[in-house]
């Protein structure tokens, strides 16, 4: 009988690292025990197999950040039909070409720091890096979203230019944006420092009724053919 040992000891005596890249190779996903990838540097092992991939690379685990699109009716993370349970390995877009390894990691403590309404459909940025997130939250006067808006309804006289600049909202004079007609019932909504949660009372306001809104695109990030319900990874050399 042997004794049990932590992964990380048997990957040193394998490959004969240290201890650290041992555990970097591990949370890597380059390691297998009996063909099974393990990340965790304190599973226990004894008899099995433990493999190292001959493709293995000594790198740190980045921080994950995931593009999903949201269908319509689901929150940003919380209710009862949360947008962040659709990140799952099994709803990885095929066709995503950012080069990023899965790991299971990538799927825990994520966040939504650029929310939407429930109602709204389109691209949702999930992420674990806190980069991110501040250039989400902090500095989102510099970040355009665009959406596009179906409507119905009457527009009132100088409805248009208002939409772009002129309305106000408890006292407080909204900041210009970029609103066009798309079709007879779609607008395109692009802008900066206004909040998508917005756009409903703005419509409203100028005679019109949302029936729905979709985000295309969150600074540089768009949401181009990704498939509803569906999400990719940023690549590495992606900027938002």
């Amino acid at each position: 009988m042997t004794e049990p040992v932590r992964l990380a000891k048997r990957v040193v005596a394998l490959a004969g690292c240290s201890r650290r890249e041992a555990e970097q190779y591990i949370e890597g996903g380059w390691v297998r025990v009996d063909g099974i990838v393990v990340e965790e540097p304190q599973f226990m092992v004894d008899t099995q197999s433990v493999e190292l991939d001959p493709a293995a690379k000594l790198a740190p685990t980045e921080p994950a950040t995931l593009v999903l699109h949201k269908p319509a009716g689901y929150d940003a993370e919380a209710g009862p039909n949360p947008a962040s349970a659709l990140i799952t390995p099994q709803t990885r877009w095929p066709d995503d070409v950012s080069g990023v390894r899965p790991l299971k990691r990538h799927f825990q403590r994520l966040s939504a720091p650029l929310p939407m309404p429930i109602g709204a459909s389109g691209l949702l940025i999930f992420t674990q890096d806190w980069r991110v997130t501040r250039k989400l939250t902090e500095d989102l006067e510099r970040v355009e979203q665009e959406f596009v808006v179906d409507v119905e309804g009457t527009l009132i006289p100088n409805g248009l230019a208002l939409l772009n600049h002129g309305l106000r909202f408890n006292n407080y004079a909204l900041p210009p944006i970029k609103v066009s007609w798309q079709s007879e019932q779609r607008l395109r909504f692009a802008f900066k420092r206004l909040q998508p949660t917005q756009i409903e009372p703005m419509c409203q306001a100028v005679g019109l009724k949302v029936l729905a809104m979709k985000r295309l695109r969150v600074g540089r990030i768009p949401l181009a053919k990704l498939p509803p319900g569906q999400w990719r990874y940023l690549a590495p050399g992606e900027r938002i």
